[in-house]
């Protein structure tokens, strides 16, 4: 076939930059938002800064309790020490450097201790190596074969055996069940069958014990008394307790408030500054000539600094404005929340009831999209707790979205979570099917189990 080229006119719908910069401001958490704001107010001159959030540092929230008899009582050796010429005391300087203190890793614990151990230097550089090679949870990352090619088999032997021994004990495996099985031998005074129980884990789990006791000719009660060391004396992952990992807060953007019988919604504006244009840009804006009698400034300067001036403040008012956009719609539809999920707002999660994107659209005139934006990585603070924006959108436990039934998939998760919180019992997931059918709750076995897993509630061998 003959290629040749030709003109095609055709019609696209393209976003602009401002466009796209006001639905990613949609997007954004408070936390985010804060930190998108300090960017564009490093990138664009005009926007300037009018109001900054309260903010209280390190220093001035704590002040230590002085005493009277405090200056009588602290030597001048170590319990003062000097810092930008100011005195202070031992106690805060300990706080300080507390309050920044990093978490210590898994390697790090296991380095420190095989620094103390008597090991040759072969045993203590292959030891080195093979913690270097641990994961989160304290298994090999690459195959101990492939890391140590080459390396004396003795040796190696030698150093994955010290390191197995180190705290916690049980590190340097290939997986959980080499983990329990190491940890078993270390454990003192471990029964002798310990090991061989271990290979009917899955069975005592299901709390098998009379079979698990026959198989291992012992009986039913050490079987019991094993079990129950396993699950409180050993541990299937021994390094996740190092994994080191920050706490992240969840700030809420929208706050419900219970007064005189009515919900009041508060937007977080303590965290986002108010921002403005500077006056300076203004003034170069609204003068018609930018430059004086006297200066030596081309026309062609003037109109480049006048394109530049007036390009971002055309930047910085749509800065501004989009976030005004995003407070605007959140309010919007926290408000429509609400109105829908009263009945939670009023007697607790229990009496969530099922809700779509498409009622909050359709209730505010704005598109699907528009809300799962909004609603995206946001939370809201209730007197029930903080709840992300997302958990109010729920479906029914039968029926599409809200046209189903009237009792929600996270509303029925609550109730189940109540009865087995409060069970007499352990029930199984037929019983507990049949209690929420006397509450007029429909639900499959299957369905039950489900939602028990999904709340992380074992089964009625394990409770």
């Amino acid at each position: 076939m003959l290629q040749r080229q030709a003109l095609v006119q055709e019609q696209r719908f393209r976003l602009s930059p401002q466009i796209y910069q006001s639905i990613k401001l949609m997007e954004l958490p408070v936390i985010d938002l804060r930190e998108k704001i300090q960017e564009e107010l490093e990138k664009n001159p005009a926007l300037e800064v009018l109001e900054e959030p309260a903010t209280v540092s390190l220093e001035e929230s704590y002040e230590p309790r002085k005493d009277d008899d405090d200056y009588f009582t602290l030597g001048s050796d170590s319990s003062f020490m000097r810092r930008n010429g100011e005195e202070v005391s031992e106690e805060k300087r300990q706080f300080l450097e507390g309050a920044i203190a990093r978490p210590e890793t898994l390697q790090e614990h296991l380095l420190w201790q095989l620094a103390l151990e008597t090991a040759d230097d072969d045993v203590r550089r292959i030891g080195e190596l093979l913690i270097q090679n641990l994961d989160e949870d304290g298994f090999h990352m690459e195959p101990v074969d492939l890391l140590l090619a080459g390396e004396n088999r003795a040796k190696i032997k030698e150093a994955m055996a010290l390191v197995q021994s180190l705290d916690p004990c049980g590190t340097c495996t290939s997986g959980y069940q080499e983990s329990l099985k190491v940890q078993a031998a270390l454990l003192r005074d471990a029964p002798p069958y310990m090991e061989a129980a271990l290979e009917k884990l899955a069975a005592l789990e299901k709390g098998k014990f009379a079979e698990t006791a026959k198989e291992l000719g012992r009986s039913e009660e050490e079987i019991r008394a094993c079990f129950q060391r396993i699950k409180e004396e050993l541990s299937p992952f021994p390094g996740r307790r190092f994994t080191g990992e920050k706490t992240r807060y969840a700030v809420p953007d929208v706050e419900v408030q219970r007064k005189e019988g009515e919900f009041i919604i508060i937007l977080n504006n303590e965290e986002i500054p108010v921002l403005g244009i500077n006056p300076f840009f203004m003034k170069i804006a609204g003068e018609k000539n930018t430059g004086s009698a006297g200066s030596r400034e081309t026309p062609e300067n003037r109109r480049e600094t006048r394109d530049f001036v007036q390009e971002n403040i055309k930047e910085a008012r749509w800065f501004i404005q989009s976030i005004n956009q995003r407070n605007h719609t959140l309010l919007r539809v926290s408000r429509a929340i609400v109105e829908f999920q009263r009945a939670f707002f009023d007697k607790g999660p229990k009496c969530l009831v099922p809700l779509t994107l498409r009622d909050i659209a359709k209730e505010l005139g704005v598109h699907e999209t528009t809300v799962s934006r909004t609603a995206n990585s946001k939370y809201m603070q209730t007197e029930w707790g903080l709840y992300e924006l997302r958990y109010f959108f729920t479906n029914s436990i039968s029926g599409a979205g809200s046209e189903g039934s009237r009792y929600s998939k996270e509303g029925v998760k609550e109730i189940l979570r109540e009865i087995i919180t409060g069970e007499g019992r352990r029930l199984s997931d037929q019983e507990l099917a049949g209690l929420l059918a006397r509450r007029g709750i429909s639900l499959a076995r299957r369905t039950v189990a489900k939602y028990r897993s999904e709340l992380d509630l074992g089964s009625s061998y394990s409770r």
